[in-house]
């Protein structure tokens, strides 16, 4: 009996593995550069462990990097011993790589080479948007950075909240610590919005720039649809067998995917042929399969 894992094991050298540990080793040189020039001059509190030392870096002058690893190491190895191997050699590499970049930058561009002065909010934005792409990267190379992650994967198991909540409490509370010890409202605000700067660009670098959409259809006249999805639009789909709540009619649901410039079109056309029509339009991050990136292009 076969047993399922999320992470195929990649071998040591091969083109798989080298490209993992480029994304990781750059993602951490990035992720660094946010911090050294734009988190820690500015005392933007971008949650995780990374808002602890900086706290500690301004009130008591240690390395925000070395601060960062006193902390990530004891919680990655509780991790391990809590959570199995999830948490394994890359998380390792990630925050050790990450703490040296920050201390190293550091010290050769000295403790604020961008001199921003009162240009907070260009540091919290660019400074997300810098952070952002580090971060992806390094998810891309199928690695955590530690620290917060690992406190929330913990809480997360044993409270029964989900993940992404949890990620979400541990960060606001760093801030909110942040606030408390610094003593300046503006803090906070700068800080949250660094920290939804850079889930946005995480997405980006994860599912890439999209302007697909995904739509379902419900008409009286589907084979019409059908027909124009095909033969003008020249795209595929799928046809559900639906049944109407209200009335327990049998009807059929068209799925298909289009782009931007194609939604317009089709909606156009469905409500001339039928006004009564239903649609649903989403937007798609990410479409893969026969017509779209293949499953090669995604893992690759």
């Amino acid at each position: 009996m076969s047993t399922f894992r999320l992470q195929l094991p990649e071998k040591i050298f091969s083109k798989k593995w080298l490209i993992s540990y480029s994304y990781l080793v750059l993602g951490t040189f990035i992720l660094a550069l946010g911090y050294a020039f734009f988190m820690t001059p500015y005392k933007i509190i971008p949650g995780g462990i990374y808002g602890i030392s900086i706290v500690l870096h301004h009130k008591f002058d240690f390395p925000v990097g070395m601060a960062a690893l006193f902390f990530n190491l004891p919680l990655t190895l509780i991790g391990l011993k809590m959570l199995g191997p999830k948490f394994g050699a890359k998380t390792f590499v990630c925050f050790i790589l990450t703490a040296l970049f920050t201390d190293g930058l550091v010290l050769l561009w000295g403790s604020d080479p961008l001199q921003l002065q009162d240009e907070v909010l260009l540091a919290s934005i660019f400074g997300g948007a810098i952070m952002g792409v580090g971060v992806g990267l390094i998810f891309k190379s199928r690695a955590s950075s530690g620290g917060s992650d690992v406190i929330a994967s913990i809480l997360s198991k044993y409270t029964k909240i989900p993940l992404g909540t949890q990620l979400m409490i541990v960060d606001s509370i760093i801030v909110i610590v942040g606030f408390a010890v610094f003593k300046d409202w503006k803090i906070p605000l700068y800080s949250w919005l660094t920290i939804f700067i850079m889930g946005k660009v995480i997405d980006v670098v994860l599912h890439g720039f999209s302007d697909d959409k995904t739509i379902f259809i419900i008409s009286s006249k589907s084979e019409e649809i059908r027909m124009a999805i095909i033969h003008d639009l020249k795209r595929g789909g799928t046809i559900f067998n639906g049944k109407g709540m209200y009335t327990k009619e049998d009807k059929e649901v068209l799925y298909t995917v289009v782009n931007r410039r194609e939604v317009t079109d089709l909606v156009n056309y469905i409500f001339e042929i039928d006004p009564e029509a239903f649609i649903s339009i989403q937007d798609a991050h990410e479409i893969i399969g026969k017509g779209f990136k293949s499953i090669k292009e995604k893992i690759e």
